[in-house]
């Protein structure tokens, strides 16, 4: 049987049915226009394929709740084609198609601590860390004067992934960056 909930009760990061498949709420708004009934405008995105959609539910809606797991895992190695991941709890390998965690990967380390998600038992998706410490391998050097217009450049980081850092970053610093957006916050001594 498949649990609902009343629509004013919704949260963020929870996992709800939509049209026969899982979503992960990422934002909504509760909104009460001057005439008319209340209504619920809820972003999420489609646990299966990646898509952000934006949802309408009356305020008198119940939405059904999607069938997700969680778990903790450690991730290992990639081959190519899949991810793998070993789950601290049982210490079995996860493998999860490289299209179900395109974006997280720009910023997966070896050893690095993960959810993992589970969707009717299957491996759907992954969250990193909120923020990460990569090393920067390479980027262009900073010139005397750089720093005082306050501008960014661009840096590869040790995953591959290219981040803009202040001209102050050189090649060797370690950054912490925001997972979420991708966004330069700070130098890490």
């Amino acid at each position: 049987m498949v649990e609902k909930i009343d629509i004013n009760r919704i949260t963020r990061d929870i996992f709800i049915e939509h049209k026969g498949e899982p979503y992960r709420v990422i934002d909504y708004e509760h909104v009460k226009p001057g005439k008319g009934q209340a209504f619920v405008r809820v972003k999420a995105k489609n646990m299966l394929t990646g898509n952000v959609i934006e949802i309408t539910y009356k305020s008198s809606d119940t939405i059904p709740l999607a069938d997700f797991e969680q778990s903790f895992g450690e991730y290992s190695y990639s081959d190519g084609d899949n991810y793998y991941f070993m789950n601290t709890q049982t210490y079995e390998m996860v493998a999860i198609p490289k299209d179900k965690v395109a974006e997280e990967a720009k910023f997966l380390k070896e050893g690095m601590q993960v959810v993992i998600f589970f969707y009717q038992g299957q491996p759907v998706g992954i969250e990193l860390p909120k923020h990460v410490e990569l090393k920067v391998v390479e980027t262009e050097p900073a010139f005397k004067g750089d720093t005082a217009a306050g501008g960014t450049k661009p840096a590869k980081l040790e995953t591959g992934a290219v981040v803009q850092v202040p001209f102050f970053v050189a090649e060797g610093d370690v950054v912490k960056v925001d997972t979420r957006t991708g966004n330069y916050i700070e130098r890490v001594k």
